[in-house]
């Protein structure tokens, strides 16, 4: 089984930046897309960012477009999310996920495996 662990959030003020990781441990040659989404209370989880394993063509939501960063390592088994220029929308639960398929897709419900979550606070 693919298991998933997220590091780097916090408390951050508007305007900062902060660095989310996942490393993926187990049969990761399974995986083909690496993302995040994220969740903020009271608010479905939605898509933020994702890659193929090629880590070409990464695919964003628009409001993060410009200021968010996704980048894979294969050799590590990691992928990482640079976010700058932080709103205080930003803040949710931050999950890691990753999908077997090999399509980059937008909705949760397609991807296998799941992070714990990392809380990202923005405060304005």
């Amino acid at each position: 089984q693919v298991q998933l662990a997220e590091s780097g959030g916090g408390l951050v003020q508007a305007g900062g930046s902060l660095r989310l990781s996942c490393a993926a441990s187990g049969p990761t040659s399974s995986i083909y897309v690496m993302g995040w989404f994220r969740q903020a209370p009271g608010k479905e989880r939605e898509f933020v960012a994702a890659v193929t394993w090629s880590g070409r063509m990464p695919q964003y939501r628009d409001s993060v477009k410009g200021r968010f960063t996704i980048l894979r390592d294969n050799a590590k088994n990691t992928v990482s999310l640079e976010m700058n220029s932080l709103k205080a929308e930003d803040t949710a639960v931050y999950y890691c996920a990753a999908r077997r398929g090999s399509i980059v897709s937008v909705a949760p419900t397609l991807y296998d495996y799941w992070g714990q979550g990392t809380q990202v606070t923005v405060s304005s």
